[in-house]
This record gives C-alpha cells, structure tokens and sequence, in this order.
C-alpha cells in the first residue's frame, strides 16, 4: 500500500506544469464540493427535523401565539419561518381588514370573525417568504452541478496534455518504448482519475439535495395553503 501511494506522490511531483495546475484546480473544486455537502446536509436534516417538530406542535395545539412562540424557538424550520412572517402580518391587521395597529388574532372573538374581510395580505406575505426559503435553500447547490458538469473535462484536458507530451517524448528521442510513453500516459490516467473522483461525488449529492429541496417546497406550500385555510375559516370569517 505505501509503495502505491509513494507512485502516486512520484507521478504528480514529476508531471508538467498543466498538469499540476489541472489538479489543484480539481482539489479546490473537491474542497469546495465536500464543503457544501457537509453543510447542506446539516442544513437540511436539521430543517426536516425542526419542521416536523413544529408541525406537530401546531395541529395539535391550534394556538396562533403560541404556535409563534414555538415558531421562534425553532430557527432551523423553514416552515415555522413562514410561519411567523405570516402571523406578523396577521397581526398588522385591524378589524377593517386594513393594515394598521397591531392586533393579535383570538379564534374566540366573535367580533374579530366577523370584521376581518380577507387576507390578500397573508397570502403575499407567505408568498414572498417561500421565495425566499427557496432562496436560501438552493444556496450554493448550483455549485455541485457546475462541479460534475466541469471537473470531467477539467480532467480530460489534464488528460490530453498527457498525451501530448508523450508523444511529445517520443519525437524528441525517437523511440516509442515504454519509458518514453509510460510519465505521460500516468499524468494522462491521474488527471482523468481526479476528475472522476471530484465529479461523481458531486453529482450525486445534487441529486439527492435537489430531491430533499422538493420535498421541503411541496411542504412549504402545502403548510402555506393550510394556514390560510384556517384564517378564512376560523379567524377571518
């Protein structure tokens, strides 16, 4: 095993300049790659497992303020987010239904049923808040598919290289013999190798964040319609 990975060390410290400059730039591609999927993966487990705490929390309590303060305890929740940018705008509304003075909505007044005539407001407040979700969401995922679509070809260039230079070799000293070809068909096969070795990784990691981010917007919006749902409903009616 060491006599192997000594080879390696000894190809990459022996390869051309191009060479050497295609795989630091698949390494900082790799970095930054691995980077983004430890922290997309934390963001995500943690907002599935935060969303589904205050989901819970708020079928089965049907409390708007208290739902809010358990909507502020759970930061990593993209729907307790939504959550509370929705009921802040509730709470702007008078029994006009005009914005205005801050009243917190009590499902139990009978006055405050009767007075609110919509929630246009509601709606493009949450609206905007699942934009915004999305947004932060996605954050940085693009770069997993600029990854996989690039460092191949990074790496078939770093690849082709290799190849010139070996022929390179053999029309300087005139001899195809293995010692002439071997260093720069080993650049050739690394190169192509690290590009492999970055873009597979970074591909199924967009994959799979992308089928996670779906499931997240779906239940964004389906929590969003259920909310207004209980506005008109219990509240605004």
């Amino acid at each position: 095993m060491v006599p192997t990975q000594m080879d390696y060390i000894h190809i990459i410290s022996n390869a051309s300049l191009m060479v050497k400059f295609v795989l630091l730039l698949l390494l900082f591609f790799s970095v930054m790659s691995w980077s983004i999927i430890i922290i997309k993966t934390r963001y995500i487990r943690k907002a599935f497992k935060e969303s589904n705490i205050f989901i819970d929390y708020f079928w089965k309590s049907r409390d708007l303020a208290g739902a809010f303060t358990k909507a502020k305890q759970l930061s990593g929740s993209p729907v307790a987010r939504i959550f509370r940018i929705g009921y802040a705008e509730l709470r702007k509304l008078n029994p006009s239904g005009k914005p205005g003075d801050e009243v917190i909505p009590d499902e139990s007044s009978p006055s405050l049923r009767q007075g609110f005539s919509g929630t246009d407001n509601v709606k493009r407040s949450l609206r905007r808040a699942i934009n915004t979700e999305m947004t932060r969401i996605n954050q940085m995922v693009p770069f997993l598919a600029t990854t996989g679509n690039t460092t191949p070809f990074i790496g078939l260039f770093g690849t082709v290289w290799g190849i010139m230079n070996s022929f390179h070799g053999i029309g300087q000293r005139g001899s195809a013999s293995l010692a002439v070809v071997a260093p720069g068909l080993s650049e050739a096969l690394v190169a192509t190798a690290a590009g492999l070795a970055v873009a597979i990784p970074a591909v199924i990691a967009f994959n799979h964040f992308m089928q996670k981010i779906r499931v997240i917007e779906t239940e964004l919006h389906s929590f969003s319609a259920d909310f207004l749902n209980i506005l008109d409903r219990d509240i605004l009616r």
